[in-house]
């Protein structure tokens, strides 16, 4: 038996691990997962899902080799390596000479982002081809907080960072960083870190929910589904008019004007029919506010996937920048990576209306960004002739994209699904080349998309931790293998079969802030703590902050005429033991598997003819999705509350492609949605 440190690639949080591996009759066993406590940031923590890691390393449905399938099959052929990648390049081929390179497309799912080989190798061979068809996770749930950071900073990599030991106010909205570990703020042992902040100053929530998090605050705040942009709009319009930081705004921000005339409407009686927050209680967090001087706010997906996320997001950026908090102790701070090193990059900034780019041909009106396009347009693209081929990467597109049963008949109808993942999926099920990828625990690795995300400039490298089995390969060998039969080669002169991970990500070790100490640590190596002014000095256009892009400004307009939405209206879930898709049926000893229950307010059940337990159907005007009903006052009147990942109670359900997308982005619209609940 051994114990080896690495650390959890399961979400953004990284904690580090120490796993215990012992001799069995097949090989190396995986068998217990347990925190680091020498690790700098996580010390000792982990959670049910890094625990959870020797049984999804080991479970029955792990896929273990290549299988080909025909279109439209139900029935896949255990095929060697040779003979899946040989049709697999055949069938792409013939789609690249029917269709052109964007016949070929890419899905990347959020479990390529902890795939750092993977991940860079799937985007060059996107590029080598010449297919402009890219499409993330990102798309799903959060491109709010980049394209914000775009049209505010005038770079979409600005991700601001609570300043956790100094913060004198942590405002947490439609967020649950005790379950999802901080969204885009890495958060390892979220539960003392936000105890420490209540201790220090301030934990304010607002969410529909009483949340693992919200039980932490110091104050609660039960907000409407989607009326987050109106709260923070009222504490922008206040503290305009007594508490802004005048003298910063003075050198760095333009539009202020433009911003008070865009909230004026917000005032506390607005503020208060349009969250259900009663204005004592808006008051009492304006003063808080106002006490502070400085803050800190972070959101999640409860904010981003309803139709006011841009709008939202903005303000909150705003309300971070009018009191001073940006790029200054006590507020947020940004992470230039260890990696990345943004800090030390020339960078030209976007022009005040972002770097819009083509969109896809059957929906030029949702536009692509940042380099791809919106995941909600692969259906159409699809079904329009323009993808014959779609490869997906460590995502579940199937359960992520809006209308999933349109969704599953365009897949099955493509030439080429093919699919890398680690478990059987739902969309593995259909896919007409499986291909079998290693694990986090056999593969060599370092956290590089989510570099920017954590407490301190850090990084960490581990080397696997067990030999793969049966016929599994890294992504960045199948991919690399697939691109020679392409006359793409990735890797030229090399002997793939030599190659490692190691050195694959070697260019990414030698440029970083310190690359020996990265791969001679046993742990994660810290470059410093909090850094400020970087931003301000090296990224803003002309070291301003734009205060009032015009795209916002109109949809903030358009909100505020809108009706508030009567009765019934979803929000989207994070549950303990799963990531997204994930970990649904894979627990450590001694834990249950989650259920993906409906949950509803007993007088909304009531009203209904519902009772706990009870199946029950819920209904949007586009869409249907059904479950079991759980009644709890945790979840304030007026909301039902959904997990998401699951195939059988699935939001995406409720939604379509064609009426529920922002048109800014191309996001689903999957938080906020009106519904009825009907008994089954």
């Amino acid at each position: 038996m051994s114990e080896v440190r690495t650390f959890c690639r399961v979400c953004t949080a990284a904690c580090g691990i120490v796993v215990t591996v012992e001799p069995g009759p097949d090989g190396p066993r995986v068998t217990r997962v347990k925190g680091d406590h020498d690790h700098p940031l996580s010390q000792g923590y982990t959670c049910p899902k890094g625990r959870a890691l020797p049984a999804l390393h080991h479970h029955p449905n792990r896929l273990e080799y290549p299988v080909l399938r025909r279109p439209g099959s139900a029935s896949g052929q255990r095929v060697g390596w040779n003979t899946l990648l040989d049709d697999l390049a055949e069938r792409m081929r013939a789609v690249i000479d029917r269709c052109g390179p964007d016949g070929v497309a890419l899905f990347l799912g959020t479990a390529s982002a902890f795939d750092t080989a993977g991940r860079r190798t799937c985007e060059q061979l996107l590029k080598k081809l010449g297919s402009r068809q890219k499409y993330t996770s990102l798309t799903v749930d959060a491109v709010a907080k980049v394209f914000i950071a775009e049209l505010m900073g005038g770079w979409w990599g600005l991700n601001p960072i609570w300043d956790e030991t100094r913060c004198p106010l942590l405002l947490v909205l439609g967020h649950n960083p005790v379950v999802s570990h901080g969204h885009a703020n890495a958060m390892s042992n979220p539960r003392r870190k936000l105890r420490e902040q209540r201790r220090r100053g301030e934990l304010w929530v607002a969410d529909p929910r009483s949340t693992e998090t919200a039980e932490l605050a110091t104050r609660h705040l039960r907000t409407r589904p989607g009326s987050d942009y109106a709260l923070v709009g009222f504490l922008v319009r206040e503290i305009l008019r007594d508490g802004a930081d005048r003298d910063f705004l003075a050198q760095h921000a333009n539009g202020l004007d433009e911003l008070a005339a865009a909230v004026e409407p917000l005032d506390i009686d607005r503020a208060a029919a349009e969250t259900g927050v009663s204005r004592q209680e808006l008051a009492e967090l304006l003063q808080a506010v106002r006490r502070a001087g400085r803050l800190a706010v972070l959101t999640g997906t409860g904010v981003d996937m309803a139709a006011t996320g841009n709008v939202t997001e903005w303000l909150v950026w705003a309300l971070e920048v009018i009191t001073g908090s940006f790029d200054r102790p006590g507020g947020m701070w940004f992470n230039p990576g260890f990696l990345i090193r943004a800090d030390t990059r020339p960078r030209k900034a976007a022009p005040p209306e972002g770097l819009r780019q083509p969109g896809p041909a059957s929906r030029p009106d949702l536009p692509g960004r940042f380099g791809e396009r919106p995941s909600a347009a692969i259906v159409s693209e699809i079904e329009a002739g323009n993808i014959g081929a779609l490869l997906v990467m460590g995502g579940n597109p199937l359960l992520c994209l809006p209308d999933t049963a349109r969704t599953r008949a365009a897949l099955a109808g493509l030439d080429v699904l093919a699919v890398s993942d680690v478990v059987e999926t739902e969309t593995t099920r259909i896919a007409t080349h499986v291909l079998p990828a290693t694990g986090q625990l056999e593969r060599a690795d370092l956290p590089l998309l989510t570099d920017t995300f954590h407490a301190a400039v850090m990084s960490q490298f581990t080397a696997p931790l067990v030999p793969p089995v049966a016929e599994r390969k890294p992504l960045w060998w199948s991919l690399g293998q697939l691109a020679r039969r392409l006359d793409a080669d990735l890797f030229p002169d090399a002997d793939l079969d030599a190659l490692t991970d190691r050195d694959v990500i070697a260019p990414i070790i030698d440029n970083s802030v310190d690359g020996a100490a990265l791969t001679s640590s046993p742990t994660a190596v810290i470059g410093s703590g909090p850094v400020f002014g970087w931003v301000t000095e090296r990224i803003l256009p002309d070291r301003r902050w734009r205060l009032a892009p015009t795209q916002l400004v109109e949809q903030l307009r358009d909100a505020l005429t809108r009706p508030a939405p009567v009765g019934l209206t979803v929000t989207v879930r994070r549950t303990l033991r799963t990531m997204n898709s994930q970990l649904r049926d894979a627990c450590a000893p001694g834990e249950v598997a989650e259920e993906p229950e409906i949950w509803i307010n007993p007088g909304d059940a009531a009203d209904a003819g519902v009772l706990d337990g009870a199946r029950i159907k819920v209904a949007s005007k586009t869409g249907s999705t059904s479950g079991r009903a759980r009644l709890t006052v945790d979840v304030a009147p007026g909301t039902v509350s959904m997990t998401n990942g699951w195939d059988n109670v699935n939001v995406c359900a409720l939604t379509t492609a064609e009426h529920g997308l922002d048109p800014l982005t191309g996001m689903p619209l999957q938080t906020a949605v009106p519904v009825e609940i009907i008994g089954v």
